[in-house]
């Protein structure tokens, strides 16, 4: 564990897409995001930035970040406790990153 708030806590992802690609995952479990509560959202929300500034002051080539979540099965969701992905993202990582999470379905993130 890497980082923790009463009811969230934070570990690297064991299949990063990125280096320091890290997953604030909620104590309580629920299979998705919609079924959080509101002060569960909040710790979460909370976790999310505390180690977006931990990443950014460990990484200073960190430029950006995406942040998902998948919510069922036919989004590509396989582990069916909710989880954040905080994912680090660096100039020129990829070729063109403009669309970011569009690029999911392919041609859609181009436009």
């Amino acid at each position: 564990m890497i980082g923790e708030e009463e009811l969230a806590y934070a570990i690297r992802d064991e299949f990063p897409v990125t280096r320091l690609h890290t997953l604030v995952i909620p104590k309580r479990h629920v299979e998705d995001y919609f079924s959080l509560n509101g002060e569960e959202l909040l710790g979460c929300d909370a976790l999310l930035k505390r180690t977006r500034a931990e990443l950014m002051e460990e990484d200073e080539t960190i430029s950006g970040f995406n942040i998902g979540l998948n919510a069922g099965k036919d989004a590509g969701q396989t582990i069916f406790h909710c989880h954040f992905h905080l994912i680090p993202r660096r100039k020129n990582d990829v070729s063109d990153p403009r669309g970011g999470v569009r690029h999911l379905i392919p041609g859609k993130g181009n436009y």
